[in-house]
């Protein structure tokens, strides 16, 4: 842009607004919104292996990822929206999250840890989703990045649960019943 293009411009920021940093493992930059703390580039996607989990199920799990540090709320109604589909994916067919989160709960078949958390991601999905309103003050209540975070984290706990130990397990008998084959027939 030229000087007189730079005189007729409004200008909406500058980088004073930004923070820049290098990696010093990969040399690679970052740019952080400096007012709100928010990684703006790259976006961080988890390092969580998701070879044995239902694509659907892993596209929503990225997608919550990706957007965790713009919007957290967003994130919170994505891994919602997942944890739903697991449970589904799993036998519970309830439209209604909650009568499907009291039915696994119910049944007793997962471990305490993870029982107790599911049905925090669904309050967190619902702040989420429905604004609340504090009972003292009046304010709205927001999803933090940490509850986020948190919801994504139980999600990961599920995946290893329902899909990726059984498949593990799975494979493991797998070749333990063909190697017993190869060595019975000696």
């Amino acid at each position: 842009m030229s000087r007189v293009g730079m005189q007729n411009a409004t200008q909406y920021g500058s980088l004073t607004e930004y923070a820049f940093s290098k990696c010093d493992h990969c040399g690679k930059f970052s740019v952080w919104d400096s007012k709100n703390k928010v990684l703006i580039h790259p976006k961080i996607s988890r390092s969580f292996d998701l070879a044995d989990v239902p694509e659907g199920l892993a596209q929503d799990y990225n997608e919550a990822c990706l957007i965790l540090s713009d919007s957290p709320k967003a994130s919170a109604t994505l891994s919602r929206r997942c944890l739903q589909a697991i449970l589904i994916d799993n036998g519970y067919t309830q439209r209604d999250l909650s009568k499907a989160i009291a039915q696994i709960i119910s049944e007793n078949k997962l471990p305490q840890q993870i029982a107790d958390d599911l049905d925090y991601v669904r309050i967190i999905g619902n702040f989420a989703a429905h604004p609340k309103k504090d009972t003292q003050t009046g304010e709205i209540v927001d999803v933090e990045i940490g509850e986020a975070e948190w919801n994504i984290e139980v999600l990961e706990t599920l995946f290893e649960y329902l899909y990726k130990g059984p498949a593990q397990s799975k494979r493991r008998k797998e070749a333990f019943e063909e190697k017993f084959k190869i060595n019975k027939s000696n």
